[in-house]
């Protein structure tokens, strides 16, 4: 397929030639007690957000990462996981495996900590990952996996979902995009490699997300990222690019369909100590919890005028009702 291979040879470029703000370059470096990032790590970091989260790192569990790029995320996954494999990289690139493991060498001489063991870096391809089935705790890919086109986006989640314990978590970090793109834009292969035009609406990620079985989706952040401009672009209007960091969970599918935290909060606020729906919702008079949007849509059914219903913020931290 033309925009896979696009796509490699753009990568393969950027392996053997470090370029700053080929894609997103904007992963936040996590300021952990020891943790030194290496210069050419900074300069290869090819992503649109984060997929390291502390509260997904408990207890050292095995990590896989797709899509290696110069080994940023992957350093940060080892300072969780310091046991030999206890972080896998996959890249369909032999050439972004090698400047892996240069840059590794690097961290080996700015962290003491650090070991090259402690990551296992296999040649793969996210659509037929090299692992078995159930084997890893949690999963990520930075700024990835926006680049596929619809079907072979399916396979990659599916891939993910097949590799990943039950309850195990995908964390992902891609570009979306509310407004409709030319065809021109869309088969644009060069723009779909450097993420940009593969960036689908929000709505439609979480579908396709949701669609392989995941139960539980919850948006942790998103921010504007990237402007097409009709003077530089095959669009007649400004398109807005965002990033979005999203964590999906490989739990049991409700029967009434997945729960998706989008940032949602409710208040209940009547005369009572306390509210309960009779569902399991259980809510304390002014204090505000987080609640998926299926909970959302359920309470305001109520028509009940003592509880308030947030709109989306595109922020949620953990906890609440579902």
């Amino acid at each position: 397929m033309s925009y896979l291979k696009a796509t490699n040879d753009l990568y393969k470029a950027a392996a053997e030639t470090p370029d700053v703000g080929l894609c997103c370059t904007t992963n936040p470096i996590w300021a952990l007690p020891g943790l030194s990032m290496p210069r050419i790590m900074q300069d290869m970091n090819y992503g649109c957000g984060s997929t390291v989260n502390p509260r997904d790192l408990v207890d050292e569990p095995t990590v896989l990462y797709v899509g290696v790029g110069g080994g940023m995320e992957l350093l940060q996954f080892s300072y969780f996981n310091r046991n030999k494999g206890g972080v896998i990289g996959v890249d369909v690139l032999p050439e972004m495996l090698e400047a892996s493991r240069k840059n590794f060498k690097v961290a080996e001489k700015e962290n003491d900590w650090f070991k090259s063991e402690y990551v296992d870096l296999r040649l793969g391809d996210a659509l037929n990952l090299p692992l078995e089935d159930n084997s890893i705790d949690v999963a990520a890919q930075n700024c990835v996996f926006n680049i596929f086109k619809l079907d072979d986006l399916k396979k990659a989640l599916s891939e993910t979902y097949r590799v990943l314990k039950p309850n195990g978590r995908l964390v992902m970090s891609d570009p979306v995009c509310e407004q409709e793109m030319s065809t021109e834009l869309r088969e644009d292969d060069r723009l779909r490699a450097m993420c940009l035009t593969g960036s689908i609406p929000l709505k439609d990620y979480i579908d396709m997300i949701t669609s392989v079985g995941f139960g539980t989706v919850e948006v942790r952040a998103k921010r504007t990222y990237r402007v097409l401009d009709p003077k530089h672009y095959a669009t007649n209007e400004m398109l807005i690019i965002e990033s979005v960091e999203v964590c999906a969970i490989k739990d049991p599918m409700p029967a009434d369909g997945p729960c998706v935290f989008t940032g949602k909060n409710a208040i209940y606020f009547g005369d009572e100590d306390s509210f309960d729906d009779g569902k399991g919702h259980f809510m304390l008079k002014n204090q505000p919890i987080a609640v998926c949007d299926k909970t959302a849509g359920d309470l305001a059914k109520l028509g009940r005028d003592d509880i308030y219903i947030s709109d989306s913020t595109y922020h949620y931290d953990g906890g609440g009702c579902c």
